[in-house]
């Protein structure tokens, strides 16, 4: 995944936006991949099963699901005929201009995937279409490219939201969702400040017991504890891949560690595994891929 997840970021660089018409697989499985990125996925054909931020879904045709900046993703399975569109939007974007969905994170926390008609689904390919057209294009050859891709994606939005209206009402009735979506913000903007469930707790104005009633219940039995470890480790592997020329020293800093050895402990209390033997074992598995490619 380190590969593809650096050759999407590239492309990001350049584009501020990246569409893939069709997509025949995930990029890996069984893995936790976290991104800054806002993430859409439409499935064309098939079917698959997937986590976002631990709770298993299940995503079916027509289905669309929005990841927001920061959560995890985490795909377990597909069948043979599974394809879907995806479509990535840059930090740039979100930061400068496009704060549609950053407004309206708790409606796409409380139901990331949205079941549309085919009809819907084709509204919402055709101004994927568009954007991919727009996105195509430099801004010499479109001197209001930016714009464009602005104002295209405010017109799916708007179809969108309005696809989502009901489904949207019947998620936002339920309290527990209501907690389990604050607590995950909440460990999204403050993991690198604390690790503690006791901290989320004081800052929701609830006590751990009933917080880790609550998220357990939501997610089948995973503890607020546990889902913040995993969180944790997430941001650490992504890192770790992603930044092969930074140290361990380095990853730990940057994830809120104020000693190396405490980030060395935490990592390997969590997998099972040290954070130098999760690296060694991704470099040499990259390196087989490379070997592979070199004599086909």
């Amino acid at each position: 995944m380190a590969t593809a997840e650096k050759t999407l970021l590239k492309s990001l660089k350049k584009t501020d936006i990246l569409i893939v018409r069709e997509m025949p697989r995930f990029f890996g499985y069984n893995e936790d991949f976290v991104f800054p990125h806002i993430i859409l996925t439409l499935i064309l054909s098939g079917s698959a099963r997937a986590m976002y931020d631990m709770r298993v879904i299940t995503h079916r045709k027509n289905d669309l699901t929005i990841i927001l900046p920061g959560h995890i993703m985490h795909p377990l399975d597909c069948s043979d005929d599974f394809s879907y569109a995806l479509l990535f939007i840059s930090p740039k974007m979100l930061d400068l201009r496009f704060h549609t969905f950053s407004h309206d994170h708790e409606k796409f926390n409380y139901a990331p995937v949205c079941s549309l008609t085919d009809e819907q689904a084709a509204h919402l390919l055709s101004i994927v279409d568009q954007l991919a057209i727009i996105a195509n294009h430099t801004e010499k050859e479109l001197p209001h490219r930016y714009q464009t891709l602005l104002a295209q994606l405010a017109v799916g939005y708007e179809f969108l939201n309005y696809y989502r209206r009901d489904q949207d009402q019947q998620w936002a009735e339920k309290r527990s969702t209501d907690i389990f979506n604050q607590f995950c913000d909440l460990v999204v903007e403050h993991h690198r400040e604390s690790r503690e469930v006791q901290y989320y707790a004081d800052m929701m104005h609830l006590t751990p017991k009933h917080l880790n009633k609550v998220i357990r219940a939501v997610t089948n039995g995973l503890s607020p504890l546990r889902w913040i470890e995993q969180y944790v480790v997430a941001q650490a592997k992504r890192l770790i891949d992603t930044h092969a020329t930074e140290t361990l020293q380095e990853t730990a800093y940057l994830l809120g560690f104020t000693e190396p050895t405490s980030f060395y402990r935490y990592f390997k209390r969590v997998t099972g595994m040290t954070a130098m033997q999760y690296r060694e074992e991704k470099q040499e598995a990259r390196g087989k891929k490379q070997e592979n490619r070199t004599e086909h």
